[in-house]
């Protein structure tokens, strides 16, 4: 089973959902980064449980840096974070286990490891192993940001309810940062949230669509062909649970257009260049072309929902009919934002070392 990403600045994660700990490990990181506790910890709870919105499972999230940390600084050696695991009931899966939850990796896991994989809560498959990827995520903004990029994901639709588009992008990124449910409209957010409790209620549960804007890039970063940026970014975040979509840009719409609509012009800008429009989401040639960074994921409606579903035996083989017990989120959106937030950094760090070399991101460079 492979669980390093990245080339220059590689990602690795471990740990199930109802194990002693999740964590991870970042490995080729520059020295010199600042690693402040308070800014992983805010992540973290961007990421955390919200109320009747979310699961009942909260976790403290109390997390430890075992290495690459000194002084407050990153030393360039694998930085390693560990958050246990305090808040489980593993008890709620031994009716089920042998059960394939609809929607889940129960089934392709079964056949993938022969029968021996942690079937709790979907051990390693689960939602819960994003925390490491957050906490390392968190190290990777700062990085950026000492290098003037930033990063912010609203829930542009959530249940055919849309959110008001980006306008202002950094005062919008500065605005989401703090924002537990990360959508920039207030009447959206609380239509919203509705949508979700009514799923609650229904014993069901729903999707959305994340929209991230990126500010800051330089021109010049990604390849051509198989490690274009948009290829890059694409994989990160198609490893986030529950993305089924990711789109830059305009997106799907390019294909309903002519040229002469989908084509960015370039114009004189500030002694560069910039184009006039971005409908191409800030990246040409799969290389970035120093305009705002734009892409879109769609996230499917939580697979566990009390809801009678149709399924199989994975022993016998045989039809079964199944309704999750447990503690599960009606919605996930608003959670994966921390997630997306948190992948997209890891993936451009990984992709401006590339460029520029590693000690770059650490200001030495």
């Amino acid at each position: 089973m492979k669980n390093t990403f990245g080339t220059n600045v590689l990602t690795t994660i471990f740990g199930e959902s109802h194990g002693p700990a999740v964590g991870g490990v970042l490995d080729g990181l520059a020295p010199g980064i600042p690693v402040d506790p308070e800014t992983i910890g805010k992540k973290l709870a961007l990421r955390r449980p919200q109320g009747a919105i979310s699961t009942s499972r909260v976790e403290a999230d109390a997390f430890e840096i075992v290495s690459g940390v000194f002084n407050g600084k990153t030393t360039g050696t694998p930085l390693c974070v560990l958050i246990p695991n305090s808040n489980v009931r593993s008890g709620d899966y031994d009716a089920v286990r042998d059960l394939a939850r609809p929607g889940h990796a129960d089934y392709t896991g079964f056949v993938k490891y022969h029968g021996f994989a942690d079937y709790r809560g979907g051990g390693h498959f689960s939602g819960r192993v994003t925390a490491a990827l957050v906490a390392l995520g968190a190290v990777a903004e700062t990085a950026l940001e000492l290098r003037g990029i930033k990063i912010g994901t609203h829930i542009s639709r959530l249940a055919d309810i849309p959110d008001r588009a980006f306008e202002d992008l950094n005062a919008d990124i500065a605005a989401l940062s703090d924002r537990p449910f990360p959508v920039l409209d207030g009447v959206a957010a609380e239509k919203m949230q509705a949508a979700i409790l009514k799923a609650k209620e229904d014993g069901d549960s729903v999707g959305g669509i994340l929209e991230t804007a990126v500010t800051g890039l330089p021109a010049g970063v990604g390849e051509p062909w198989f490690d274009s940026l948009e290829s890059l970014l694409s994989h990160g975040l198609f490893s986030i649970p529950g993305v089924k979509g990711v789109e830059f840009g305009d997106g799907f719409a390019l294909a309903g257009m002519r040229g002469s609509e989908a084509n960015d012009a370039f114009v004189p800008a500030n002694g560069g260049i910039a184009t006039k429009t971005n409908r191409n989401g800030g990246i040409n040639g799969g290389i970035s072309n120093g305009m705002p960074l734009l892409f879109r994921c769609a996230v499917k409606p939580t697979p566990s929902i009390s809801r009678p579903q149709q399924t199989v035996d994975l022993r016998t083989g045989e039809a079964a009919e199944l309704a999750i017990p447990g503690r599960h989120d009606p919605a996930i959106v608003h959670r994966a934002r921390a997630v997306c937030d948190a992948v997209t950094a890891l993936v451009l760090c990984d992709a401006l070392a590339g460029r520029y070399g590693a000690d770059w991101l650490g200001g030495t460079k």
